[in-house]
């Protein structure tokens, strides 16, 4: 009996010297608010060669009705466990007072040739100060109203300058859309006949017989505006030469002049149609103001 109890106090000293003391640190102890955060340090100083088991930890979340853990991390040296937590109160005081935070243990370990050692050690409790937001009993008045408080004043801003400078960047705005839309042939003007044809085929709409010959006239009618003259198939090679703009809608435009001879003098509208399709007729067109707008 006496050899077991004496095992008993030589296990206990062990277990004393493995966690030599633990201190807990608050930046203050009271003062404290609903809502407010709590950051508090727990040094553990342990024999060398231990380490926290990290599954020991409590986990964050409500502890009590009034006090949530929000974050735990942990700093390990040799010799020392420091634990940063952090709580949140939301204890609705009526009076200034001291509430008790709750402690707890955690467990450490050293791994060693002989086996594993363990060994706990207790964060002890410790109390916070917590104060009301306002007075249980606020002065009495007759009029409610004079509970509020007025709006706090702020100074009168000046809405000239904002709105000269809205109205010059609205012109600025204004002049450089008018400058895309002259660029882009958007507004019908003088030396863009192209421009205006690719304007009229979208206003043709389908692709009927009779809308795919005007399609062609239209593409006719800019050729003789942007030369001057009559163009004639056989007239190409000079208009090209004239217009060098164009010179890479060469082989396009002699397949347009080919089709127009089948569809205006062949009476072909339908082979004209087949080697020159309403589709192509747009992207040509379309590649001719391009070039126009280029020239």
């Amino acid at each position: 009996m006496i050899l077991a109890c004496c095992a008993l106090l030589l296990q206990a000293g062990a277990a004393m010297a493995q966690v030599r003391s633990v201190e807990v640190r608050v930046p203050r102890a009271f003062g404290y608010f609903l809502g407010d955060l709590v950051r508090v340090q727990a040094d553990i100083a342990v024999d060398p060669g231990f380490s926290l088991q990290r599954a020991s930890l409590p986990a964050p979340g409500p502890l009590t009705y009034w006090l949530d853990l929000r974050d735990i991390a942990v700093e390990e040296n040799p010799g020392r466990v420091r634990l940063h937590l952090t709580y949140q109160t939301f204890y609705a005081a009526l009076d200034a007072r001291q509430v008790a935070i709750p402690g707890f243990s955690v467990s450490l370990e050293s791994a060693a040739a002989g086996g594993t050692t363990s060994a706990k050690a207790e964060i002890p409790g410790w109390s916070l100060g917590v104060s009301p937001l306002r007075e249980v009993q606020p002065e009495k008045h007759d009029d409610p109203a004079e509970y509020l408080r007025p709006d706090g004043r702020v100074p009168r801003l000046d809405p000239v300058p904002d709105l000269r400078a809205a109205l010059v960047a609205l012109a600025a705005a204004v002049l450089a859309l008018a400058a895309l839309g002259y660029d882009r042939g958007w507004v019908a003007r003088p030396g863009r006949p192209f421009a205006r044809a690719a304007r009229a085929l979208r206003r043709l709409g389908g692709e009927g017989e009779a809308r795919y010959r005007e399609a062609l006239r239209l593409i006719h009618r800019g050729l003789d505006e942007t030369d001057g003259r009559r163009v004639l198939a056989d007239d190409l090679p000079a208009f090209l030469d004239r217009h060098p703009a164009f010179r890479r809608e060469g082989p396009a435009l002699a397949r347009f002049f080919d089709a127009s001879r089948r569809a205006f003098f062949g009476r072909e509208t339908e082979a004209a149609r087949a080697s020159l399709p309403w589709p192509e007729v747009e992207a040509g067109l379309r590649r001719l103001a391009a070039a126009e707008r280029e020239a």
